[in-house]
């Protein structure tokens, strides 16, 4: 794998502050969390996607020698689940109990907790807890009938009954893990003397888990403490709680005592939350001169039994993102949340950005094969211009700044596209199956607000506290480059503290791609203003604290090209090149940069060849485990030519766009195009996700055996 960044500003690379320590096996992760007299939870789980519970048996769990409790949903009478933030209008999302008393809802969701004096004790105490129930059927994904959580609709404008071509798409996406190296886990202290409960997490959000503890144990806020050590990867799925976690809360304090759990990886295919999984149908019309006139889409998003703070997110960014970089003169977008018997379903890196950017692009890909022209060219034609900027889009969103056709007209640049389709015409002449894939997209890089507090010590060092945690990003070693930058300091003087509501200012957390953008922003201005304070004399130490608020969202944006091959004997699909402009505004630091843009590029990767999470008829999750769902290895990185614009935005102080989450947005889409443009010469055969051997292979041979037939 080779990987460029050619038009970044020539710099000296920062070196990351946080490889020595984590490559050198000093991280601290939860699990590496070690407290005198530590009780250890294993949790109870249903075998059922929907049931009703007659009866619970735990006397023989607690006969076990070393378990110190067992705890069922009777317990926690009245205890339930945070509510979702209604980011739509919530018509229906019932109360969800920490531990269910009379209905089961999902295979996998915990029925009991026991707590024991070893890790083998309370395993084998859940083991011996005995759950009657009478199963019923259940309601799965997609179901007809499947309950709407809330909606959205996008409507400016209806499709001309005449005088324009129409391209149709159903695509269903698959759901899909984070699987993030290090699963959930836990450890709670309850202090009897200052009643006070500490709680070391690997969230994504301190300041919302220490306010969602708080609410389930009736606390005050400062009365719990939340500490997100070492994360070793989150991804969104670990920006909520789950039952799992209040659970354990509440369970310290009731027995005053400290405990650990840490999930499996089956509990994490099982109980963890999942990603993606919508159906998107789509329709755009063009008129002769291939202009795009009307866009209709309609979208499902299942978000299982109970909802994440953040469950509506994948659908509202979907919706709002439609119709993409493109000027189209009427929509009719529209978005609905449903739930399901199955795993609850949060925002995984990108959260409905890839799924409006695969809509758009394969529709647009459809419609030039349909008219005859190259994808290319269809796409020039329509993109928004970098003049039109600010752009308000039909839903109303702002795109602040960006030059589409640029980044198009640099992949293309740098792809050689003249010469690699005249390449293809050669290779399929020789028999070969060969397409060249294009995706435009775009993506809101986060609103709201962060916090930063800079303090200068006596001694000459400084220290960034930001409300912005982190899970591998690099932010102790951007944000040291941003605060040094404004106090004109060595970086290596800079010490940033982030993840722990005991020491740090109250933040919103990183998610969404706002890192950056709001935090890295925040971090800005409080390092200006303590050099402001410092060059007026001010004496030290001093501490200034910023809360900042971005005054709009910035929008990032790019184009991926793709070339891929099919084996035709084997359906074997390979990623022959990826070229890939991405515009993130100012970049601190390109090698962190470059590093996230190939992270999200591995997980985009995963998504279009590889994985698939599948429940049967009666909601038994089928790849429960590393046996039966594939993830991307290092051989299956394709080579890989970045290249990073840098428009600038007024969006927020630091003028940063997010870049996180751009390869699970921008790659999937391409290589989607790039398989469909392979088999084109067959026609236009239905695709899903994943691009596996059997399914390309699959649709080469029905559409030779029902032509021959």
């Amino acid at each position: 794998m080779s990987a460029t960044n050619s038009t970044h500003p020539a710099r000296e690379p920062l070196a990351r502050v946080e490889d020595a320590r984590l490559l050198t096996g000093q991280g601290r992760y939860v699990h590496d969390i070690q407290l005198p007299g530590m009780w250890h939870a294993a949790f109870v789980r249903s075998v059922f996607a929907r049931a009703r519970i007659l009866s619970v048996d735990i006397e023989a769990a607690l006969a076990i020698d070393g378990v110190e409790a067992v705890l069922t949903g009777h317990d926690l009478i009245g205890l339930c689940m945070p509510a979702p933030n209604a980011l739509l209008d919530i018509v229906d999302a019932p109360a969800t109990p920490l531990l269910p008393t009379d209905t089961v809802h999902a295979v996998g969701q915990p029925l009991a907790l026991v707590l024991a004096r070893s890790a083998e004790a309370a395993q084998r105490g859940a083991e011996s807890v005995w759950f009657e129930c009478e199963p019923e059927a259940a309601c799965n994904d997609l179901d007809t009938a499947a309950p709407t959580v809330a909606s959205v609709r996008h409507h400016t404008g209806d499709a001309p009954a005449a005088g324009v071509t129409v391209v149709r798409l159903r695509q269903q996406q698959p759901r899909v893990v984070a699987l993030a190296l290090e699963p959930r886990a836990a450890v709670m202290r309850w202090d009897q003397s200052s009643e006070q409960l500490e709680a070391w997490l690997p969230t994504q959000t301190p300041w919302r888990a220490r306010a969602d503890i708080a609410r389930t144990l009736g606390l005050a806020l400062d009365c719990v403490r939340v500490i997100a050590p070492d994360v070793g990867g989150a991804f969104g799925a670990k920006s909520s709680l789950g039952p799992e976690e209040l659970v354990l809360a509440w369970a310290a304090r009731a027995h005053r005592c400290t405990l650990q759990w840490t999930a499996t990886r089956s509990e994490e295919f099982t109980a963890g939350v999942h990603g993606r999984g919508a159906m998107l149908e789509g329709e755009l019309a063009l008129d002769e001169a291939g202009r795009f006139v009307h866009l209709d889409a309609r979208l499902r998003f299942p978000v299982g039994a109970w909802l994440p703070y953040s469950a509506v997110v994948p659908a509202r960014n979907a919706a709002r993102i439609l119709p993409g970089p493109y000027r189209i003169a009427s929509v009719d977008v529209s978005a609905r949340v449903e739930r399901s018997d199955a795993a609850a379903v949060t925002i995984y890196r990108g959260a409905g950005r890839p799924e409006a950017a695969l809509l758009i692009e394969r529709l647009v890909d459809r419609a030039a094969r349909v008219l005859g022209q190259d994808p290319m060219a269809l796409r020039r034609r329509n993109l928004i211009g970098a003049k039109d900027m600010p752009w308000t889009t039909p839903s109303g969103e702002t795109l602040d700044a960006g030059d589409y056709v640029a980044a198009l007209d640099h992949a293309a640049i740098a792809f050689d596209y003249e010469a690699e389709r005249a390449a293809q015409l050669r290779r399929r002449a020789a028999g070969e199956w060969v397409g060249i894939g294009i995706a435009q997209y775009i993506e809101p890089c986060g609103q709201g607000w962060e916090s930063a507090r800079v303090t200068l010590l006596g001694d000459g060092s400084v220290e960034v506290a930001s409300g912005s945690s982190a899970q591998g990003q690099g932010h102790e070693t951007s944000y040291a480059a941003i605060a040094a930058s404004a106090l004109g300091c060595d970086p290596v003087r800079v010490r940033v503290r982030h993840g722990d509501t005991g020491h740090g200012p109250e933040g919103v957390g990183a998610l969404a791609s706002r890192s950056m953008a709001i935090g890295g922003s925040a971090v800005l201005l409080a390092a200006q203003e303590a050099a402001r304070r410092r060059d007026e004399g001010e004496p030290l130490p001093l501490s200034v604290e910023q809360v900042y608020s971005a005054p709009a969202e910035a929008w990032s944006y790019g184009c991926v090209i793709a070339r891929m091959s099919i084996d035709a004997e084997t359906g074997h699909p390979k990623v022959e090149r990826l070229v890939w402009a991405d515009d993130a505004g100012h970049i601190v630091s390109p090698q962190l940069a470059e590093g996230q843009l190939l992270g999200g590029l591995a997980q985009g990767l995963g998504q279009a060849l590889l994985e698939r999470i599948v429940y049967d008829a009666d909601g038994q999750l089928v790849t429960g485990s590393l046996m039966d769902y594939a993830v991307p290895r290092a051989d299956d990185m394709p080579p890989v030519e970045l290249h990073s614009l840098h428009v600038p935005t007024a969006a927020n102080a630091l003028g940063a766009k997010g870049v996180g989450e751009a390869g699970c947005i921008g790659v999937p889409a391409a290589l989607l195009n790039a398989a469909a443009d392979a088999l084109s010469p067959l026609g236009e055969p239905d695709l899903d996700f994943p691009l596996t051997a059997e399914r390309l292979w699959r649709a080469m041979n029905s559409h030779s055996t029902s032509t021959q037939s």
